[in-house]
């Protein structure tokens, strides 16, 4: 599947309504219809063909680097990004960070050890 670009739309707690700012996510973007399991990084599943998205209301964009290690993913709702998280990995490709934004746009990030256990309290913005 050829590698592809997605917008994310990044919405600050300050945004003024109706005033949308966007980034983009560096990957491989692919859709997805759901995702299984609870630990992460999130395992998506059922990958859909961009063509398919446009007869959803709700589905994933996960952003893949050249490893084809998930480092983003956003759940779409009716066009909303309605959650949003985004991974990084050190060297031996073990996750050591998630950040979790959810639909309120609380943020909650989520730091690992080098075997993959979280380590402390998650800290909250």
């Amino acid at each position: 599947m050829p590698a592809r670009t997605c917008a994310i739309i990044v919405v600050p707690r300050n945004h003024a309504p109706g005033e949308a700012m966007s980034e983009t996510m560096a990957g491989t973007c692919r859709f997805f219809l759901t995702y299984s399991g609870v630990n992460l990084p999130l395992k998506l599943m059922t990958e859909l063909e961009p063509e398919q998205i446009g007869h959803r209301n709700t589905y994933f964009q996960g952003y893949f680097d050249e490893q084809d290690r998930l480092v983003g993913l956003q759940k779409m709702v009716y066009g909303e990004v309605e959650m949003e998280h985004r991974y990084a990995y050190d060297r031996n490709g073990k996750l050591r960070r998630a950040e979790i934004t959810d639909a309120d746009g609380e943020l909650t990030v989520l730091d690992f050890d080098e075997d993959g256990f979280r380590l402390a309290d998650a800290t909250r913005d």
